[in-house]
């Protein structure tokens, strides 16, 4: 009888049409995806996500990522952006165990422990999903429930098109409660970055 294949003998996937999007992945299948499409896995369900971040959504990527990083100089803090693989294990970190893998545009991982030579493995404390057209339903109901389950302690939605800026923060019961919606004219702070601001008008800024 031939033994079956260990994980470096599994087969690789070179194109996306040999992916069956109606199968369960794991972390250990993402490692063999060798094609350039990006795709997350959400609860062993594969996403395919957003085509080239536009500029718009470039501008204020960086407009988040750089007070964030300057705010953080000198601190044990950590900012990274996309592309930056989130693993949000459950019952262990084993690769073929891990059915969460996303790439938010912005996370804060403050716990040095969880940071690997292959991105983040735990909740960051801060995850911002910049919403793009198209992916809107699966950053504010998929994404939105592997965050609160993983203990994401703020979870950060920012609309483009709306300029606005949406809030969830974890309580101790480790449910998300929302904030008050905000958009230009108004700042945020936040108890995880001392001394960090961030002023709306400035990041949807062009």
């Amino acid at each position: 009888m031939k033994p079956y294949p260990t994980e470096d003998e599994l087969p690789t996937f070179k194109t996306l049409n040999e992916v069956d999007f109606s199968a369960t992945y794991s972390y250990a299948d993402y490692l063999r995806f060798e094609f350039e499409e990006r795709l997350e896995i959400i609860k062993g369900h594969l996403f395919k996500m957003s085509p080239a971040p536009s500029r718009i959504h470039q501008g204020i990527l960086a407009n988040i990522f750089g007070p964030i990083y300057n705010a953080l100089n000198g601190k044990s803090c950590r900012v990274y952006s996309a592309p930056f693989d989130v693993r949000l294990a459950k019952k262990s970190v084993d690769d073929k165990e891990v059915f969460t893998v996303v790439q938010p545009d912005i996370v804060v991982v403050c716990d040095p422990t969880k940071l690997d030579k292959r991105g983040c493995i735990g909740a960051p404390d801060i995850v911002v999903e910049i919403l793009s057209p198209g992916n809107n339903k699966k950053e504010l109901i998929n994404k939105y429930e592997v965050y609160e389950e993983a203990g994401v302690k703020e979870y950060w939605i920012v609309s483009s098109s709306d300029k606005t800026f949406f809030r969830y923060i974890l309580d101790d019961s480790g449910k998300f409660q929302p904030t008050k919606l905000l958009t230009e004219g108004e700042e945020v702070i936040t108890t995880i970055i001392p001394g960090f601001k961030l002023i709306l008008e400035e990041v949807f800024q062009d």
